[in-house]
């Protein structure tokens, strides 16, 4: 299964909900399979960062569904954020991770997943979040995701996909200060609220 291919099925769910993902190739991917979801991206999260900064997103705006795309040696970074999520259940947030049991970006050394031993759905479980599932197909991705956006309860979704980054896509040309500027002023149109006035003069 290609990440490439699992974002086309889940970009095709989503409208106006707001999606935190992760540094990498999944960022020009995202960038090319989702993109009526561009302004409602933040972009370049760091490793271990990504699912708490939607978990606080979650809380912040919770009529608004929170999805986290996050990545096995990101959430193996912070397993702590499966615990918040177990205790708090927050019931707008849909986590996947994508999980190719490498370090991708830095070359591909093998995550802890990479020796079969290490089920980052089964530790999610344990920690308390009941809704979370590994997938190793197209068909099984995208019905765990529709249940998952349409659940008010938390749902984690390890997603099985090959290594390697699609090169077929077009380059992501904002960077991360404007990113931040252009998710910001997308939440505050779509939410008619003020989260970054204008600059004071004095």
């Amino acid at each position: 299964m290609k990440r490439y291919d699992c974002m086309e099925r889940l970009g095709a769910m989503l409208k106006d909900e707001l999606v935190i993902l992760s540094l990498g190739g999944s960022v020009d991917e995202w960038y090319n399979a989702a993109p009526h979801m561009r302004a409602a991206s933040l972009f370049q999260q760091q490793l271990g960062c990504v699912t708490p900064q939607a978990f606080g997103l979650a809380v912040g705006l919770p009529h608004r569904r929170i999805v986290s795309l996050d990545t096995d040696g990101g959430m193996l970074f912070n397993l702590g954020i499966l615990a918040t999520l177990g205790n708090e259940q927050p019931a707008n947030l849909l986590v996947v991770v994508w999980d190719n049991e490498c370090y991708q970006s830095i070359g591909g050394p093998p995550t802890h997943t990479a020796k079969g031993k290490v089920d980052i759905a089964a530790i999610a479980r344990g920690a308390g979040v009941g809704h979370s599932y590994t997938v190793y197909d197209l068909d099984a991705f995208e019905s765990r995701c529709r249940d998952g956006l349409a659940a008010r309860v938390p749902h984690v979704i390890v997603a099985k996909v090959e290594p390697g980054v699609r090169r077929d896509v077009h380059r992501k040309h904002s960077d991360g200060r404007e990113d931040k500027y252009i998710f910001v002023r997308h939440i505050e149109a779509t939410e008619g609220i003020v989260i970054m006035g204008p600059s004071e003069h004095n």
